[in-house]
């Protein structure tokens, strides 16, 4: 029997569009989300800019998630996880030190909150989950194009603002960086993937994103971005037990890389802890650590770090004010405290784990829709970009881990889906075997 999502594996924009069409209500709305979320329509159109489109598409997407054939009502750990990080941050903002910037910044999290159980209740199956990968990395591979467009254009160059991304999430380079480091393994996992079923030139597109997102990381001059790039594609080659030719032009190209980032970039690696930025990160963590120490349940306060370091130490800010601490465990840690840290850590593991299961269940037993354990390993190794990128910048509730994490509970779901399914059918014909075999034994 054919595999149902050979079409969707062509990446046939026809296919793609047909099978969208196929679905419910609640799912265009999930797709809307992402398009408005990675693509921000409103800043290349301003006359749309008269709605929150992304709080009304969530919106339209729960009160569509009732009528949805294929809804879901997922089960599992990550969401007790997720809900006791809410309640942490929720007693971090009533105890804060200034209950009311708390407060203003307690959507930061909500808004995941709601966006991570929307995408795992209505993203239940494998169509759907390779239509909104197909949008996510679509929306990602114009952000890379763009990066190494920009970077080439300088003669691989180097400028301190680095690459700037569109107004939002990814308007910083580092955030950009980061979020490249979500994209460019995905990417190339599901190029690796789709290679058999699609022509070539689609298959070196797909690996010309990839590429293109890590030439973004370089060309962003954040330097935790580019040390956890060369992360990833170590555990990259390390993982998929890469043949020694294709290990060798890893290598030359990160010989290349290195030999095309400016003089001033290498010479920030060099000036690393020395230099003014390392120094007022240095500072940023020193009093981050301090401020845990001495509210170690629930922190300081959901995003007090700032004015607290203003107030405790207004000789040791060098650009201005005070920032967010440049950390993502300092970050949770100063905001809802051990308790919250704790918690995060917990959901940064589940994430991990579950790329690990999905990859097992299907390798093990040959379930779940055949993309999902090239998915899964992109995944994972996402999220150690996330990590290792984040001891160096302050992402803690930006889109990155939420999305991936959210992605993650989601593939997994429908890998024990089609676990279960089976081991139901499998029990349904063993049954009518038996009946037939009593039947020829009466009838004998």
């Amino acid at each position: 029997m054919s595999d149902p999502m050979e079409k969707l594996y062509t990446l046939n924009p026809r296919a793609l569009w047909a099978q969208f069409k196929r679905e419910h209500f609640a799912f265009w709305m999930v797709c809307l989300y992402f398009v408005i979320q990675y693509f921000d329509p409103q800043e290349i159109y301003p006359k749309l800019n008269f709605l929150p489109w992304d709080k009304v598409s969530l919106g339209l997407a729960l009160l569509a998630w009732p009528m949805d054939p294929q809804r879901g009502r997922v089960k599992d750990a990550t969401n007790a996880w997720m809900t006791l990080f809410l309640i942490a941050i929720t007693i971090a903002c009533e105890l804060a030190t200034y209950p009311a910037i708390s407060w203003k910044h307690w959507f930061d999290f909500f808004n995941w909150y709601v966006i991570y159980f929307v995408i795992i209740n209505i993203v239940t199956t494998p169509e759907r989950f390779f239509l909104v990968l197909a949008i996510f990395l679509f929306a990602n591979f114009k952000l890379a194009i763009f990066g190494a467009r920009t970077w080439i254009s300088r003669g691989f160059g180097f400028v301190s603002w680095g690459i700037q991304g569109p107004a939002g999430f990814f308007e910083n380079s580092a955030d950009l960086s980061t979020e490249m480091l979500m994209f460019a393994p995905i990417a190339f996992e599901l190029a690796m993937f789709v290679k058999p079923h699609v022509k070539r030139v689609t298959h070196w597109v797909l690996m010309l994103g990839s590429m293109a997102g890590a030439m973004t990381v370089l060309g962003a001059s954040s330097r935790g971005a580019q040390v956890a790039l060369g992360a990833q594609a170590t555990w990259m080659a390390i993982q998929r037990k890469l043949k020694i030719k294709i290990l060798i032009g890893i290598a030359a190209v990160i010989v290349v890389g290195y030999h095309f980032l400016p003089a001033t970039e290498k010479a920030r690696f060099a000036t690393a802890g020395t230099d003014k930025t390392s120094i007022q990160r240095l500072d940023y963590w020193k009093a981050g650590i301090d401020m845990i120490k001495h509210h170690p349940y629930f922190g300081v306060g959901f995003f007090n770090f700032a004015p607290l370091y203003a107030i405790r130490d207004p000789n040791r800010i060098f650009f201005g004010i005070a920032q967010l601490p440049h950390n993502i465990f300092i970050q949770v840690g100063t905001d809802a405290g051990l308790i919250g840290l704790a918690i995060f850590l917990i959901l940064i593991y589940r994430n991990l784990r579950l790329t690990g299961e999905i990859s097992r269940r299907c390798t093990s037993s040959n379930d779940g829709p055949g993309f999902a354990p090239n998915v899964a390993r992109g995944l994972a190794i996402a999220t150690w970009g996330f990590v290792i990128a984040g001891q160096f910048n302050t992402v803690g509730y930006y889109p990155f881990i939420w999305i991936n994490l959210a992605l993650t509970v989601a593939l997994a779901n429908i890998v024990r889906k089609t676990e279960t399914t089976k081991d139901s059918g499998s029990v349904i014909v063993a049954s009518s075997s038996a009946s037939l075999k009593i039947v020829d034994r009466s009838s004998g």
